[in-house]
């Protein structure tokens, strides 16, 4: 039996468009991250909180030759960390978060390697300047500026550099 409309039924009608997103707020916002690489990315920096002094600074060697790709210098200081692990002991806690790390930047796309040294920066500004440091001396240099670098301070008031 064919549906017949009756004249009492309301027409529908659609909702207003949403109003457009100006400019300034869609361009300064951080690119979109997938769920699954912000869950990484939050694993991570979750970690990074609990590492000893040893741990962060063979994280910002490894960070560092991650950013710098092909410099010999970041090869050689990632090489002497390499060391034999005793075959009868399971490998620690730490062992396994660099691996897991290294898996998961490697799939990461530039943007979100950006995005987690930004998120990186905002929690932990001090290791995050000595890592521009540390990758500005792979280039010969003192030390490495940005231009017109902007930071996102705790309370979150945003500072130009």
């Amino acid at each position: 039996m064919p549906l017949e409309s009756s004249p009492s039924s309301m027409p529908l009608s659609l909702p207003p468009p949403l109003p457009s997103v100006p400019d300034s707020i869609t361009n300064s916002s951080p690119p979109p991250v997938s769920y699954i690489t912000s869950q990484e990315m939050k694993c991570i920096l979750h970690w990074f909180a609990s590492w000893s002094g040893p741990q962060r600074e063979r994280f910002l060697q490894d960070l560092v030759a991650k950013a710098v790709p092909g410099k010999l210098q970041p090869l050689l200081e990632g090489l002497e960390q390499l060391s034999v692990s005793r075959a009868n002991q399971p490998p620690c806690i730490f062992g396994c978060q660099p691996r897991l790390w290294d898996q998961w930047f490697r799939g990461w796309a530039e943007q979100e390697r950006n995005e987690f040294v930004r998120q990186l920066e905002v929690s932990e500004p001090d290791f995050v300047a000595k890592f521009y440091q540390a990758v500005a001396a792979t280039a010969g240099k003192d030390s490495w500026t940005l231009k017109s670098k902007k930071i996102i301070t705790a309370d979150g008031a945003t500072t130009l550099l």
